[in-house]
């Protein structure tokens, strides 16, 4: 068991805690609770540390992850309340491998790849726009649908996106590099285990990874401000992305014009905008109704 706060595990957790170089570097990411830690595929499990009071409470459950071969550490309590990234710890933290998605994992073309610990880099594929009728992970023929960010900041945003795409059948997250850290603990907190379902890939150059979308035959929607046309007067039955901008300053231009069609969600009253989070829920849900009419 681990007693002191000055343990060398302790230190490199509250690294990968605070530091996005250190989670880069070690390509390692903190996810934080029991019901988190139950989302969790076991083989991307590095290790599951708990509190001594957790263990002495819910043993049979951890031994339920040792026979999954998941390695664990216990930990004195006022020590795991050093490492844990809430007010009132769990008593579970789980130091987790990064997963490897590629740009074609996020098009649902193929199954995602197991993960490793070297990211891929953006690479030029081509997609010959034969994006209808592939299997998800149900088995079931599901068309591309594609959230794209673009220097997305607020860590609340990002984790609420995953949740909705996720919800609404999305089959990837494509982002710009400048987005908010996806394992900042905030985000993984917000995704609520999304994150570990849902392909995301983030571009160097992001107009240029839209333009490998577009070739492929996908038709590319931006909500913006500028926006003719409303999104709910749109056909989403074929494969097709959205893009959402910061929450701030919105679409950059770059971005805004690789778009096929500019769309906007009426609003009453003196409302302008909505949430970035808010606004990409209502438009790939949108997209979620129609197909599940189709």
């Amino acid at each position: 068991m681990i007693t002191s706060t000055s343990n060398q595990k302790v230190k490199d957790l509250i690294r990968l805690r605070e530091k996005s170089r250190a989670r880069e570097e070690e390509k390692i990411f903190l996810a934080e609770g029991p019901r988190m830690a139950e989302e969790i595929p076991p083989e991307w499990i590095d290790c599951l540390y708990v509190s001594e009071s957790y263990e002495k409470k819910c043993g049979e459950q951890i031994a339920e992850y040792i026979k999954t071969g998941v390695r664990t550490e216990t930990m004195a309590d006022d020590v795991f309340a050093r490492v844990s990234d809430t007010k009132t710890p769990q008593g579970v933290l789980a130091a987790v491998h990064m997963p490897d998605y590629g740009f074609q994992d996020i098009l649902g073309v193929r199954k995602t790849a197991a993960h490793t610990h070297v990211q891929r880099a953006f690479t030029q594929d081509p997609f010959d726009g034969r994006f209808a009728g592939r299997e998800g992970a149900a088995g079931r023929a599901r068309l591309p649908l594609v959230l794209v960010l673009d220097n997305l900041q607020d860590p609340g945003n990002m984790g609420t996106i995953f949740r909705s795409a996720e919800a609404a059948g999305a089959t990837g997250i494509l982002m710009s590099r400048d987005c908010v850290d996806v394992y900042n603990p905030k985000v993984i907190r917000s995704t609520m285990g999304a994150i570990f379902r849902l392909p995301f890939f983030r571009a160097d150059d992001l107009p240029e990874a839209v333009k490998e979308l577009k070739a492929g035959g996908m038709r590319i929607y931006a909500a913006h401000l500028e926006g003719r046309r409303t999104y709910d007067g749109e056909d989403y039955r074929r494969s097709c992305a959205f893009l959402i901008g910061n929450e701030g300053n919105g679409l950059r231009p770059e971005v805004a014009e690789c778009a096929d069609c500019r769309i906007r969600i009426p609003m009453e009253g003196a409302t302008e905008s909505l949430n970035a989070a808010v606004a990409a829920s209502v438009l790939i849900f949108e997209a979620a109704r129609q197909r599940r009419g189709k």
